[in-house]
């Protein structure tokens, strides 16, 4: 697919009105999300705000409806094996979704030895560890090689005070942040929801790497699998085709997926410390196509961006959905 992008660059959509809105709930503005509180409900708005490092860098035209399209695409797909938040999608950019009660743990599922942060899974092999998240490795992996078989490394989400801090399955228990048998039924469902997106990733072409869920209880005190699931930003996909062939030749397979962005601002020497650079408008439009290509090859459906601004009639239908 080829589309113009130099529109969206000069007029990206970032979100609704809060002023329009101020009379069917409060604002509760994220870093690349907007989120309307309803009560037992919440509008999520998909902005073309992208973060990396846990900062905010700029914004990647198209980016908020292909998260918010494909995150619901996938949520379908796996309506089998846990239940999700999502209520409706009434735009490109905005669904309603159940409020749950959000599990504190970020629940991460890796197939390859990846990472490039301070506390990534190669980084820290890399360094001479061999046993990490409570999990022994062997020796001679190199980077990227496949795992036996896939392993949640959990970490700690915000609202415990350390952002992605690693954390095992087993202290995730003794400090009591989730009961053992919850865990076990997220874990349970973390793998399985894997699996099956490992298995359509492969048919449509492309690599699932790893990724990251989130969970919540619904209203029921039933396991639910919240945020969005197995997007470019949550996930990390490569290109099957040559994927195998440079992992042994020590090259970075192709990403199709958020790891552009980071791996070009690693490339430049900025990895988190201090205020990022701006997004060029180059990286931007790319990170956009990888995105769209992200998409159409998972769905098979071509992504027809909408047009913005669209507040009224955005707001309008959310009003019909209350």
């Amino acid at each position: 697919m080829t589309i113009d992008l130099s529109p969206a660059i000069a007029e990206p959509f970032d979100g609704l009105s809060p002023g329009s809105l101020s009379d069917i709930g409060p604002l509760v503005r994220g870093k690349v999300r907007d989120i309307f509180d309803l009560g037992d409900r919440l509008v999520l708005v998909a902005t073309d705000r992208i973060s990396a490092f846990d900062r905010v860098l700029g914004t990647v035209p198209y980016r908020g409806q292909v998260l918010n399209q494909l995150a619901a695409w996938w949520f379908e797909q796996i309506s089998d094996i846990v239940p999700s938040h999502i209520e409706s999608v009434i735009d490109p950019n905005v669904t309603i979704g159940r409020k749950c009660r959000t599990i504190p743990i970020e629940v991460v599922v890796r197939a390859h030895l990846t990472g490039t942060t301070s506390t990534a899974l190669w980084t820290r092999y890399a360094a001479g560890e061999r046993h990490i998240y409570g999990l022994d490795f062997p020796d001679g992996m190199i980077k990227n090689d496949p795992l036996p078989a896939p392993i949640i490394t959990p970490t700690t989400k915000a609202e415990q005070g350390d952002h992605d801090a690693p954390i095992t399955e087993a202290e995730i228990v003794e400090r009591g942040l989730v009961e053992a048998s919850l865990w076990h039924d997220v874990r349970t469902a973390a793998l399985a929801v894997f699996e099956r997106g490992r298995e359509i990733a492969a048919r449509r072409g492309l690599v699932l790497v790893d990724t990251k869920y989130e969970f919540g209880l619904d209203s029921d005190a039933g396991l639910t699998i919240i945020d969005e699931v197995h997007t470019p930003d949550s996930s990390r996909y490569w290109r099957a085709c040559s994927a195998h062939d440079l992992i042994a030749a020590g090259h970075e397979p192709e990403n199709l997926d958020k790891e552009v962005v980071r791996l070009a601002y690693a490339a430049d020497g900025y990895t988190g410390n201090g205020a990022p650079p701006s997004l060029p408008p180059e990286l931007a439009v790319r990170a956009s196509g990888v995105y769209t290509q992200a998409f159409e090859m998972l769905t098979g459906t071509e992504l027809r961006p909408a047009a913005y601004p669209a507040g009224p009639r955005v707001e309008a239908a959310i009003r019909d959905a209350i």
